[in-house]
């Protein structure tokens, strides 16, 4: 027993001193102390507006279709939605509206009439199918048929996923590279791109969802593994939006918060201290800095928290050994005394 619980000792000394390891991320990164933010960097009462987005993977675009005409001659297809209005049909049974081409390239006008077989025709010849149709029921039918609703237009307008390849995909009208730029740049290529098959064409275009552009929250766990979160970027978020946004510091979390700013090397280390308290409390706003698309914000873990965990992972497996140890001696010293304890009472029963 003695010699264990001088192993236990030995186990705590040891321990008090892994305690004052450097964690990682302090031996990497100079402390927010060396650095002064500049007087013109943006924060929450003198904010700026950021550069003219550009379109990046996986943003989701959406596209609004102004005007969609193919080009002459054009030969309808399933999907189409033609206007079909006949002039001298009968009363309980009138042919006026949309009616959509469906499969096997038909247009069914309802009853008596029927079906009338238009897909791989123009409008014009549609016309003249629907006229000749038509006087088999009706004396003198008077048909205007023209094209409503292109079946292509629900591949071009909606929600736009930009792929992995910088580019959109529109169907059966292609791909486009969208890649790095503008709104309007995109607006005009894909415009470009629809007019090898449309007349003319015009759409509208805008961001749906901020996929590409976001911001980072990284908070120390103690011992218990960082977390990071990953935010969309909208243009107006400080470092207090970025707190809430995880709802606020743990309790394995310290006060000590900055910003680092992505660089390309060490060398060109952008990093702006935040002082939490009077950010906080006091509400002033010269280190609520403005975030940036890429801007990790950093929340450094409590050291006693983290020296406390490191302590316990190190003492863990040690304390398990000692208290089997200690187990196993109780163990043994019982079942000692029971054998002692049986070969007195048999010696007292008269059997040596």
């Amino acid at each position: 027993m003695p010699r264990a619980v001088g192993l236990f000792c030995a186990l705590v000394v040891a321990g008090s001193v892994g305690c004052k390891i450097t964690h990682p991320h302090h031996e990497l990164v100079p402390s927010p102390k060396d650095f002064i933010a500049p007087p013109d960097m943006p924060r929450e009462l003198s904010k700026t507006v950021l550069p003219t987005y550009t379109v990046e993977p996986p943003d989701i675009l959406v596209i609004e279709a102004i005007h969609i005409v193919p080009k002459s001659p054009y030969s309808l297809r399933t999907g189409d939605t033609l206007s079909i209005m006949v002039q001298g049909t009968l009363p309980e049974a009138p042919v006026q509206g949309p009616y959509q081409v469906q499969s096997g390239g038909i247009v069914n006008l309802g009853l008596p009439y029927g079906s009338v077989k238009v897909a791989g025709m123009t409008t014009e010849q549609a016309q003249d199918a629907v006229q000749k149709h038509m006087t088999t029921f009706l004396r003198e039918p008077v048909v205007a048929v023209s094209l409503l609703e292109l079946s292509g237009l629900q591949q071009i307008a909606g929600q736009h996923l930009v792929g992995p390849d910088g580019s959109v995909t529109l169907g059966s009208y292609g791909s486009v590279p969208v890649v790095g730029l503008t709104l309007q740049q995109a607006r005009q290529t894909i415009e470009r791109h629809l007019s090898q098959f449309l007349e003319d064409p015009i759409i509208a275009i805008d961001v749906f969802a901020y996929n590409s552009k976001v911001y980072y929250v990284i908070t120390e766990g103690a011992g218990f593994g960082d977390g990071v979160a990953r935010f969309p970027i909208t243009g107006n978020e400080t470092v207090l939006d970025a707190i809430s946004n995880i709802n606020g510091l743990t309790e394995v979390s310290s006060k000590k918060i900055w910003i680092a700013r992505p660089v390309p090397d060490c060398d060109e280390m952008v990093v702006l201290p935040v002082d939490w308290q009077c950010v906080t409390a006091g509400g002033i706003a010269s280190t609520n800095y403005q975030i940036l698309p890429g801007d990790r914000v950093f929340v450094a873990e409590d050291r006693l928290v983290a020296a406390d965990t490191r302590l316990g992972k190190f003492l863990a497996p040690w304390e398990r050994a000692l208290g089997f140890s200690l187990l196993s001696v109780q163990t043994v010293s019982r079942f000692s005394g029971k054998v002692l304890s049986t070969q007195n009472n048999f010696g007292g029963g008269g059997f040596f």
